[in-house]
């Protein structure tokens, strides 16, 4: 009940925001509840990502809260202008979160140009640069897929759809180059036929 009288459930759309505009605790609840899965509805349909999703719908009612007074419903419902923010908000936390990685295709090239200069020595510690060096030494094909599932994420049904092979054959190039890795990286070093 609001100091009205009128069931908080009874009140508008439009009565909510500026009941959440003023600070008022009971109207901001009652605006979340009345919003609150449509606004996630629209943040995980664009991000596919429940915890993000969820980020996303409180930056969204915390945004409204914000600019609650420049709401003007003759632009459109309460409705419209709350999942326009929580789209936008989650269209741009797409764009953030989007690294712009190297493509597979170029895999080939950055597997060959594992060398070690001054500049790569200072910057890499020991571990790093021996790891570089072990994976360049795998077959190309297993080095790619270790790459691919490593650095990208990839599944190994991604590797095969990519690669155009069979699953099983992604499975096994992944399962034999971290084999080989590890032992690369745990024998000791008997000069360059590790």
């Amino acid at each position: 009940m609001t100091g009205f009288g009128i069931p908080v459930g009874r009140l508008s759309d439009e009565a909510l925001l500026s009941g959440l505009a003023t600070g008022d605790p009971e109207l901001a609840v009652a605006f979340v509840r009345r919003f609150q899965h449509r606004v996630f509805g629209v943040a995980i349909a664009v991000l596919g990502d429940p915890q993000l999703a969820e980020d996303i719908a409180q930056q969204t009612f915390e945004r409204a809260w914000r600019h609650a007074q420049i709401y003007d419903s003759r632009r459109g419902s309460v409705m419209t202008w709350l999942t326009t923010i929580a789209h936008n908000l989650a269209i741009d936390a797409v764009r953030s979160r989007r690294p712009e990685p190297l493509a597979p295709e170029d895999l080939d090239a950055l597997l060959g140009v594992v060398t070690e200069t001054p500049e790569q020595v200072a910057i890499a510690d020991e571990a790093s640069s021996g790891l570089r060096a072990a994976v360049a030494r795998l077959p190309r094909e297993q080095g790619r897929a270790l790459v691919m599932a490593g650095i990208y994420g990839m599944t190994a049904q991604q590797i095969a759809d990519r690669e155009k092979i069979p699953l099983g054959t992604a499975k096994t190039r992944i399962r034999t180059a971290m084999g080989r890795l590890r032992t690369m990286l745990t024998s000791p070093k008997r000069g360059d036929d590790v």
